[in-house]
């Protein structure tokens, strides 16, 4: 969704530290856009990204069945997968 072919009718207002709003002029800044089209952007795709697994997705009936049985199937072990989520990382 671009902000550029948006009627934009509706104000939000946005407190910061001067950090913040050094670090957020200099980001527009570097894209060649203002700060409000900059958080804009920023903003719709994080609510985009945030509300992606919470949308409506409809299946016909077969893939609906194959849902159903993927559901319905036992669980299996995955020894590697369960060696990767609880032994430490490199990070750790």
């Amino acid at each position: 969704m671009s902000t550029l072919t948006i009627s934009k009718t509706e104000r939000i207002d946005v407190r910061a530290n001067v950090t913040v709003k050094q670090l957020l002029q200099d980001a527009a800044r570097a894209c060649h856009k203002s700060v409000s089209e900059f958080l804009l952007d920023a903003g719709v795709t994080a609510a985009n990204q945030a509300l992606a697994d919470r949308q409506r997705f409809e299946l016909d009936s077969i893939q609906w069945q194959a849902f159903q049985q993927a559901l319905d199937r036992p669980v299996q072990s995955h020894p590697r997968m369960k060696a990767l989520l609880t032994e430490p990382g490199v990070l750790d």
